[in-house]
């Protein structure tokens, strides 16, 4: 029998300039009367955080700021701010500011501090155990500083587990923020490599969720088997379709030297904004599963506007690297979808095959700075095989697929990103 339900969900927003300066209103509106506020190290240098602690003591709410979010978070890293929280607390709250690497570690630390046992429990299976929180989490606010991550509207946690290899998640409905807050003169700071890097993440939210499988193709739940990503749905298209369109305007603007224009930070929070109420719903696919990976297994590549003390393929990037293969893959599951993507994304991309995608994403990779292909970012035809082996543990997103994916689909999309033009 076929599923004849979706189901969706969406944290509730305050989206607009200036929104951030707000959170004392609405935290003290909650009870809340001492909060963490969970940040990295590069957006603490920029002063957001500190601009967001002010605002809240001035509604009487005190504020611990944990500022060592690592950019990329590992199973090392949010131990080490779970238990900064523990020993700190208790608290009300939680108040992440920065992209979703913040995020992700204030997930973390809201469902830790309320609940027993450790990250592994909790971690995606096969890799972790996949429990169930068992105890509400504490609040979380979301106040995203780039464009693209999406990790304030979905129910997902990504990490990489250091002693694996490989990335992966935490995922539970109620691991989503309570409230979003996104502050279009917070991300208009970015530099031009993170902008474009994230920028790529909020594409392949909006391609991946659009292009999944449709939700009425999957067997039918029961009312406790029913997931976050249930596939992609009428609502979800909606969304995804908008974020496309706000993208062709804004995106190569975006990553100028110099900084964003009012308006095209607008535009490309609110695409970021679209995209991850778009796939926080239907899932995502390919692209993700084989950024895993890529992003894990990194030796030496250290991107431009990203910091060098350690080698990196930021998240963002790690995805873009094999989008267009991937895309090439899926296309004859949904022809009429892949070319109404692309031309959404260039109004002028001409062909009706499995190619027109590919090459616009290729023609917009190239403009912005992205590596052409993974061998740019220090993988080759040696590396295939264990790029398979990551890839193909992420069974929670290759299920949102289109259309099945064996090792060998895999390793025939991984090979053929190499190199991309």
């Amino acid at each position: 029998m076929s599923e004849t339900v979706f189901t969706y969900a969406a944290p509730a927003l305050k989206f607009g300039r200036g929104a951030s300066r707000e959170l004392g209103y609405d935290l003290s509106s909650w009870g809340a009367r001492r909060v963490l506020l969970v940040t990295d190290p590069g957006v603490a240098a920029v002063g957001h955080p500190d601009a967001v602690a002010v605002g809240l003591s001035q509604y009487g709410v005190a504020v611990t700021t944990y500022d060592q979010a690592r950019v990329e978070p590992t199973d090392a890293s949010l131990t080490h701010a779970v238990e900064f929280a523990r020993a700190e607390g208790p608290f009300d709250a939680v108040v992440a500011v920065g992209g979703g690497s913040a995020i992700d570690t204030a997930k973390a630390v809201a469902l830790l501090v309320t609940n027993p046992g450790d990250l592994m429990d909790y971690i995606n299976a096969p890799v972790g155990k996949a429990r169930a929180p068992q105890h509400p989490l504490l609040p979380l606010v979301a106040v995203p500083t780039t464009t693209g991550t999406g990790s304030e509207s979905t129910t997902i946690c990504v990490l990489d587990v250091l002693a694996l290899k490989v990335k992966t998640g935490i995922s539970h409905p109620m691991l989503r923020p309570r409230l979003a807050v996104v502050d279009p003169d917070l991300s208009a700071t970015q530099p031009p490599g993170v902008a474009a890097a994230a920028g790529m993440d909020i594409l392949c939210h909006a391609l991946e969720s659009y292009t999944a499988r449709w939700y009425a193709d999957f067997d039918a739940k029961t009312p406790e088997q029913r997931v976050p990503y249930c596939g992609a749905n009428p609502i979800a298209d909606l969304w995804s379709e908008r974020a496309l369109g706000l993208l062709a305007g804004s995106f190569r603007a975006a990553v100028r030297p110099g900084g964003m224009a009012p308006d095209v930070a607008e535009q490309m929070a609110m695409a970021a904004t679209f995209a991850g109420l778009g796939f926080g719903n239907a899932g995502v696919h390919i692209p993700h599963a084989n950024a895993y990976p890529i992003a894990g297994r990194v030796r030496d590549f250290r991107p431009a506007d990203y910091p060098a003390d350690e080698p990196i393929v930021p998240h963002g990037m790690a995805v873009a690297l094999t989008a267009p293969e991937a895309f090439r893959f899926t296309f004859d599951a949904a022809p009429d979808r892949h070319l109404r993507a692309a031309r959404l994304l260039d109004p002028a991309a001409e062909g009706t095959g499995p190619d027109v995608l590919p090459r616009t994403l290729a023609a917009l990779m190239r403009d912005i700075g992205i590596p052409n292909g993974l061998g740019e970012v220090g993988y080759g035809e040696s590396d295939v095989d264990d790029l398979v082996a990551g890839a193909i543990q992420q069974q929670r997103l290759l299920a949102t697929a289109p259309k099945p994916v064996t090792e060998d689909d895999l390793a025939v999309i991984i090979r053929s990103s190499l190199q991309h033009w």
